[in-house]
């Protein structure tokens, strides 16, 4: 491809290059030519531009706000400026890749809690279906790792021209609020749109709940979406759907009987929730049927409701969507359960946020103790810390307060202002989180519970800058081992 036809109504190309590839890495240039330097929020790619061309880039497209003085180049390099390039990289890239989205049926998934498990059931329930999300984009059972929840615009296509070759039809993407801000998704043509909850999340990065919910609701949005599935139980499922244009078909689910006029409402109810999983009748239109989910907790039947929605919408009968329910795998670091059978059981959650810790809480809580082992990360929200603290003295019976992730920060400083909502005789801190899992498992009757909450999925803590490998699955089972020999 050209770059003249490759930033066709974007930029205007005087002199034009054969495109082989696009790159925003200037450390990594193999089989690409074209560098794209962005403004990020710490330093402006351009910075990197002499090493992307000593790299083999021969054309470099930045975006000129907060350049004063732009660096001279060579003149066989061509340079081109594009105003608002990290919304438009998305476009560049899908022409690029020949507009893969529109040969898939992608599904975006957006909300605070409950993307990736989501994505993951939709990526069960459907064949040939990919994934994209926080724990890697690929298949369910080989995912490759990802930084970002929405990885960037080039990526995003480049990963869904691979799933082209590879035969897919279809893909469950998670679409962060970052993701959908940063214009990472634009050019990716949605097949479907999911909206899960709205809870407190990313103030650090949206500074209010608002700006927060409106990044979310580019999503709905978008260009040739053709359904959405919406959690009527979340408080602002309203402003969602107040979005969505009237040509798209709207699909809703609720556990308290609410339903929207014109929508194709999904109600379940005659709930029972255990650690065995959920089981509840669900109606569709005039058809009512007994369902059942290996799953655990209220936050997953909304899950299981919004893929069952999507599966409907999908034209998947009614019953068979259903069926597949029952046969949903757990998810690593959701809820992940070990122990129980005369040993304490013991959940692996990545609830991080307050809406997700005082649910996670109260599906674990039955006849014996609930341990409490958690933290905040570091450089994130500082405001939801007090307010976690404080679910975690209402609803557990025993806190340990110890680092997840501190980043650059004191994790001293953390866990005092956990500490602001957590003034407890029950609370104690062990900074070092290994410690914190075994204190809390190793002092746990075989009747109680233990929640390890967090991290879930990681496999790394973040201290000043490094991954150092950590894996709460891995601490966690060790100490079930030693529990069990002690006893």
């Amino acid at each position: 491809m050209k770059l003249s036809n490759l930033l066709k109504d974007i930029a205007k190309t005087v002199v034009d290059v054969d495109v082989k590839g696009l790159s925003l890495d200037s450390r990594n240039m193999a089989n690409a030519n074209v560098f794209f330097a962005l403004h990020g929020a710490k330093r402006h790619g351009i910075e990197y531009a002499e090493l992307a061309i000593a790299n083999g880039a021969n054309a470099i497209v930045y975006d000129p706000a907060g350049i004063e003085r732009l660096p001279e180049f060579a003149t066989d390099i061509v340079v081109l400026a594009v105003a608002g390039l990290n919304q438009h990289l998305g476009v560049i890239a899908a022409r690029f890749y020949n507009y893969p989205a529109d040969k898939l049926a992608v599904i975006g998934i957006t909300g605070t809690n409950g993307k990736t498990t989501c994505s993951q059931l939709i990526a069960q329930a459907l064949p040939d279906c990919a994934l994209i999300g926080t724990l890697g984009w690929g298949d369910s059972e080989h995912l490759v790792p990802t930084v970002n929840t929405t990885p960037d615009a080039l990526a995003i296509q480049k990963i869904l021209h691979g799933f082209v070759l590879q035969h897919k039809q279809a893909v469950a993407m998670e679409v962060s609020s970052h993701g959908l801000q940063q214009g990472r998704v634009n050019g990716v043509h949605f097949k479907g749109a999911v909206f899960t909850n709205i809870t407190r999340d990313h103030l650090d990065y949206h500074q209010s709940m608002d700006e927060y919910l409106r990044a979310k609701l580019g999503l709905f949005t978008k260009p040739d979406l053709e359904f959405v599935v919406i959690n009527l139980d979340d408080p602002k499922s309203d402003v969602v759907l107040a979005h969505v244009p009237d040509q798209v078909k709207c699909w809703t689910h609720s556990r308290s009987g609410r339903v929207w006029a014109g929508a194709e409402n999904i109600i379940a109810d005659h709930i029972n929730y255990s650690q065995a999983g959920i089981s509840f009748h669900i109606t569709w239109r005039t058809e009512t049927v007994k369902a059942f989910t290996p799953l655990v907790g209220s936050f997953n039947l909304e899950n299981v409701l919004a893929v069952i929605g999507v599966l409907l919408a999908m034209d998947v009968p009614f019953s068979a969507a259903v069926a597949r329910a029952a046969k949903f795998k757990a998810i690593a670091g959701r809820m992940e359960k070990f122990g129980g059978v005369n040993k304490p059981s013991v959940f692996v959650d990545y609830a991080h946020t307050p809406d997700a810790l005082e649910k996670v809480l109260q599906v674990v809580k039955n006849q014996g103790q609930l341990w409490l082992v958690f933290g905040c990360g570091g450089n994130r929200d500082q405001g939801k810390r007090a307010e976690m603290g404080r679910i975690a003295a209402a609803l557990a019976d025993q806190v340990i307060l110890t680092d997840d992730n501190p980043r650059h920060e004191s994790p001293a400083d953390i866990v005092k202002d956990i500490l602001a909502g957590c003034q407890s005789a029950k609370t104690r801190v062990i900074h070092n989180r290994e410690s914190a899992i075994r204190t809390a498992i190793l002092a746990a009757a075989k009747t109680d519970s233990v929640v390890v909450a967090g991290k879930g999925h990681e496999q790394y803590q973040e201290i000043n800058g490094e991954k150092l490998p950590f894996s709460d699955q891995d601490i966690v089972k060790q100490t079930l081992a030693a529990w069990e020999s002690a006893a």
